[in-house]
């Protein structure tokens, strides 16, 4: 197959008008006229140093439904992406956005500020006179759900935990944590790893950074170009050397495997032997399930749950692994969500001028967790979690945290205080 740039593939847009159909934005503002407008018909006004026709296509979410939908295979987020990176690196989206884009971009950096302090960080993020000051200021809406900081990093935990040797394990994986895990949701990487020493897998744990999709999200190229060659720097002896490199933060797993490279233009040897060898978690369970080499989850889960393949998830156009692997836990039901997308969008819902936008995409989401009324939801993207409990007040968990529980596996909250 011939590899095409997002730019190459704009004239392959036939204007059938389906991604406008099933653009979650557009379907809910008339700020974004459709992925067609500002894809593949903008992007022919956009050559060399000409304006971009409007700045409407800051207002994509990036939820790459678009691509997903297209029946002729034009790279439609990627287009609008790279003409919002032009946008801000021309000072066109103004210096108080830029700020704020810049900061929430950089989860890596915010923990190492915050880590020290954590449970002030908290305090201060629940403080009301403190979040409309972050509105008025940087344009971060008081309403958005923010996560609270962990009081112990999963590096911390992964390091200092106690460890038997186990002669069995023959198997050997890189564990991407990603930032989500390590600053706030250390209980998805615990999840993870008893899932994996369950079936016999060494977990390793390098040294690693943001994979920098808030950064491309916003339009900094250049930054989220230096974390991502600082990781393929890292990751790439562990592919070498037959590793697998296997993550819980599907977003970040799909950056490695294909959002950074195709974006940046980035396709050296080592940029693709670490994308070949990343994998989603559920993706990789899934491979060793249907080859009989994985342990049946024993401990039942009597529960029917709302479940959520987030965008991202959909993106790396795998089916619906996590689904498959849920289904092994005894006992347990899961209705499966159709929504497009929860409308957060990473960094997206936390700004001002779009967090209503957010909230709008991700109603037919918040009435179908509703409709499934379980006591907790589950969804593969961090901050598709935190925007399910923010739209419905129903807790939300990573799919690996059912099958460790499953696997025999103790439990944190919210899981811990609804499992016997």
């Amino acid at each position: 197959m011939i590899h095409q740039t997002p730019e190459e593939t704009l004239d392959n847009c036939i204007k059938c008008n389906i991604c406008v159909t099933e653009c979650p934005v557009a379907n809910v503002t008339e700020l974004f006229p459709g992925p067609k407008y500002e894809g593949p018909q903008a992007a022919r006004f956009r050559g060399g140093k000409q304006e971009s026709p409007d700045h409407s296509v800051d207002y994509c979410s990036g939820c790459r439904v678009c691509n997903l939908v297209c029946p002729t295979g034009v790279k439609i987020a990627e287009i609008n992406a790279r003409a919002r990176a032009v946008m801000v690196s021309e000072g066109e989206v103004g210096l108080r956005n830029r700020i704020r884009n810049n900061l929430i971009a950089r989860p890596e950096m915010l923990n190492r500020m915050v880590r020290p302090v954590a449970p002030l960080a908290n305090a201060i993020l629940g403080f009301a006179p403190a979040r409309w000051l972050a509105e008025k200021t940087i344009g971060i809406d008081r309403r958005a759900a923010m996560p609270t900081f962990a009081n112990e990093s999963f590096r911390k935990w992964f390091e200092t935990r106690p460890r038997s040797p186990n002669p069995q394990r023959q198997r050997r994986v890189v564990y991407f944590a990603a930032c989500s895990t390590e600053s706030y949701e250390a209980r998805v990487g615990r999840a993870a790893v008893a899932v994996m020493e369950a079936n016999g897998f060494e977990v390793v744990l390098p040294k690693q950074n943001c994979c920098g999709l808030p950064l491309l999200s916003n339009g900094e190229f250049a930054a989220a170009e230096k974390y991502h060659r600082s990781n393929v720097d890292k990751l790439a002896k562990w592919a070498r050397e037959g590793f697998d490199i296997v993550g819980t933060s599907t977003s970040c797993t799909l950056t490695l495997k294909e959002e950074a490279p195709e974006l940046l233009g980035i396709h050296d040897e080592d940029s693709r032997l670490v994308a070949e060898a990343t994998y989603d978690i559920d993706e990789y369970l899934q491979i060793f399930h249907q080859n009989g080499e994985l342990a049946p989850p024993q401990r039942s889960i009597p529960l029917r749950l709302a479940y959520h393949p987030p965008c991202q998830y959909r993106g790396h156009r795998i089916g619906l692994p996590a689904a498959e692997m849920l289904q092994q836990i005894p006992d347990l039901e899961i209705a499966i969500s159709d929504v497009a997308c929860c409308g957060i969008a990473g960094t997206y819902g936390y700004k001002k001028e779009k967090y209503d936008i957010a909230m709008a995409v991700g109603e037919p989401l918040f009435d179908f967790v509703d409709e499934v009324g379980g006591p907790v939801a589950v969804c593969d993207s961090e901050t598709c979690r935190w925007q399910i409990t923010a739209g419905t007040g129903t807790d939300a968990v990573h799919p690996v945290e059912l099958l460790a529980y499953s696997y025999g596996a103790e439990v944190s909250d919210p899981l811990a205080s609804i499992l016997p």
